[in-house]
Parts: C-alpha cells; sequence; structure tokens
C-alpha cells in the first residue's frame, strides 16, 4: 500500500476508548504520515472533538460510507463491529488493523506481532489482526527460545490491569478505591467480585472444563503466530487492581538447556524487549515502573531445577501501548515502507526505555 504522496487517509473505529485514545496519541507522537484523519466513535460521544496535530476533530458516526478514500483503518471496538463494518472498509479500499478478537483465529487473516513474524502481514487480503494483550509479550519472548532451543512446553500466569478491560473497569477500580476509603458499600458492576484490593482468576467466559476465554485465547494465538499449532501452552489469567500494565510469570520446558545469562542474551537480541534483572538490587520490571513504555520488559530469568531444562522468567508490559496501539501502529509503518513491504522496520521517535 506504498502511495507515492507519502501521506496515507486513516481512520480509527473506537476513537474515545482507551486503546483509541493511546492510538491518537502514538500516530502524533511517532509522526506518522497522516493525510486525513476521521475518528469514529459511539453514539453518546459523536458531535464532541478530539485534539490531533494541534487540530481540533469532530468524532462521527459510522455508517456505510464511513470509509471512502480512506487507505488506513485502526478496528478498537467490540467484535460486532468490527465483523459489520470491517469488510466494508476493506470494500472501500482500506487495509483493515484489528485489535479485537473478531477474526484472530480465522485462517485467512493474519495474526501479527511485527517483532515475530512480520513478513506473514504481506499475505493479507484486507484485513490484519494483532493478538490479545497478553498474547502479544509472551510470544516475543518464546520466539528466541525456540529458535535456540526448540520450547516444548510453557505454563503461564498473567496478571493483568484494568485498562484491559477499557475505561469502564478503570473507573471501576477508581470507584471502589474511594468507596472503600470513604467507609462506603461497593457495589460490582463491571467485575463479578470487588476488584479493589483484590485479585479475580476470571478473565473471559468459561468452558465446561472450567477453562477461561482469554486462557484459550493465549494458547491458540501463540500457537498461530509462532506456527506450532501442537504447542503445549496451559494459561492462568487473572484480574488484578492495578490500573494499567499486565504482568506475566513464565515457566517454559526446551528442548535442551538454557542458562540463565544465555536467556537474557537473548531477550536483549529482540527488538523492543529490555532485560531489566538485578534482584539482588531489587531491579526487576513492575507495572507502575513500565507503563507508558513501548517495550516488553522481562527480568527475575532463572533456571528452573525441577527441570533437566527449564527456565522461569516475569515479563511486564504496556497492555494500551505494545498490547495494542502501539502494535498497530508499527504494523501500519511496515506496510508503508516500500511496495511490497521489503523494507527493514524503522525505529520512530527515541522510545520510552529504561525504567525511573
Amino acid at each position: 500500500m506504498y502511495k507515492k504522496s507519502g501521506k496515507y487517509n486513516v481512520a480509527i473505529v473506537g476513537a474515545t476508548g482507551a486503546v483509541g485514545q493511546e492510538l491518537i496519541e502514538i500516530l502524533e507522537e511517532r509522526k506518522f504520515p497522516v493525510g486525513e484523519l476521521r475518528l469514529f466513535s459511539s453514539e453518546r460521544s459523536v458531535g464532541s472533538s478530539v485534539s490531533f496535530e494541534g487540530k481540533s476533530l469532530v468524532l462521527r458516526q459510522l455508517d456505510g460510507a464511513a470509509f471512502t478514500g480512506i487507505d488506513l483503518a485502526f478496528f478498537c471496538a467490540n467484535e460486532e463491529v468490527s465483523k459489520r463494518f470491517a469488510p466494508l472498509a476493506v470494500s472501500a479500499g482500506a487495509v483493515v488493523i484489528d485489535d479485537g478478537n473478531a477474526f484472530r483465529m480465522d485462517p485467512s487473516v493474519p495474526l501479527i506481532v511485527p517483532e515475530v513474524n512480520r513478513l506473514s502481514m504481506f499475505n493479507h487480503r484486507g484485513i490484519i489482526s494483532i493478538p490479545n494483550c497478553s498474547t502479544t509479550p509472551l510470544v516475543m519472548a518464546l520466539r528466541p527460545l525456540h529458535d535456540a532451543a526448540q520450547v516444548k512446553r510453557v505454563v503461564v500466569t498473567t496478571f493483568q490491569s484494568v485498562s484491559g478491560t477499557g475505561r469502564r473497569g478503570m473507573n471501576e477500580l477508581m470507584e471502589q478505591v474511594r468507596a472503600i476509603l470513604s467507609f462506603r458499600e461497593i457495589e460490582p458492576k463491571v467485575y463479578p467480585h470487588q476488584i479493589a484490593f483484590n485479585c479475580l482468576p476470571h478473565i473471559g467466559s468459561f468452558d465446561p472444563e472450567g477453562e477461561s476465554s482469554e486462557e484459550l485465547k493465549m494458547r491458540n494465538e501463540s500457537r498461530k503466530i509462532l506456527a506450532l499449532p501442537e504447542l503445549l501452552l496451559t494459561a492462568t489469567t487473572v484480574r488484578v487492581p492495578v490500573f494499567r500494565t499486565h504482568s506475566e510469570s513464565v515457566n517454559v520446558e526446551l528442548g535442551r538447556k538454557l542458562s540463565a545469562n544465555e536467556a537474557r542474551a537473548l531477550f536483549s537480541a529482540v527488538p523492543g524487549m529490555i532485560v531489566f534483572d538485578e534482584p539482588t538490587r531489587d531491579l526487576y520490571p513492575t507495572p507502575i515502573g513500565v507503563a507508558g513504555r513501548d517495550e516488553v520488559y522481562v527480568g527475575r530469568v532463572r533456571e528452573d531445577p525441577t527441570l533437566p531444562a527449564g527456565l522461569n522468567f516475569w515479563l511486564v508490559s504496556d497492555n494500551l501501548r505494545k498490547g495494542a496501539a502501539l502494535n498497530s501502529v508499527q504494523i501500519a509503518e511496515e506496510l508503508i515502507l516500500e511496495p511490497h513491504g521489503r523494507g527493514t522496520s524503522r525505529t520512530g521517535p527515541p522510545s520510552r526505555s529504561g525504567l525511573d
């Protein structure tokens, strides 16, 4: 979709949500070559305005003609909206980058993390999907381990912030904290139980065997992205009272032994991944330290003494940035590099690396 003009007309569906607002910020921050930017929102926000590059843009309502003249359409809305409007955007000539669950497991739709399976995006038929925000950091860590020593089995426990549920999740946590500190009763609305000062091993719906839809997503999406259809991966996904940024505790069984230092070296070589691992000096990634950063941080890397060849490590990633909006923009940057996408990914502006 390379254009000699160098400017691209862009649409964002779900522009007022947590991911949509992050998208707007990242497009401006990375100086993406936007010609026209059209912002679409739910009916209650239509008519209000959002700032972009010093201009005030009015939020619009989706309709059949929304995507005329659009080159790139970012979807960060619910599954129903994506399934209804994404094909219309493609018919109008746009490439769709979808943040939701609507197309992830469609065999004809590439599921992309650029640092892991970049070339697969160029086989798209108009729609490119990005994975769940907990899958992205995991596959970035698993790829180099598998290439070096063959990943045989993965056990992962996630600690996912309330921003994964969007603004309503963040608002619920804030309201509950205020209520508790004011000695008022709490009435959960977004989550089945109190989330403030609590942990809920419940993200998504449960199947008859007791596995949640979020846990199934991590397994199925990882298999597709890594092209390992038989990968043994089991997950427990937990919602925690953190406003932003997801964490993951990962145990990996390998085909051959890797030392902790060898694993650190492999992680350090991955673009967009930072090793922050000196626990004897209390240095390891935390959600507060990583919030607002672009990279996936890894720490607590150590050998698993219960396996002949096993590793434990801790991942932390901003779910609104690399887990969603940033991943989408990186895909768009790859698509516009050259006529056939054969360039090398640009780095964009100085990234928000290092921890304060």
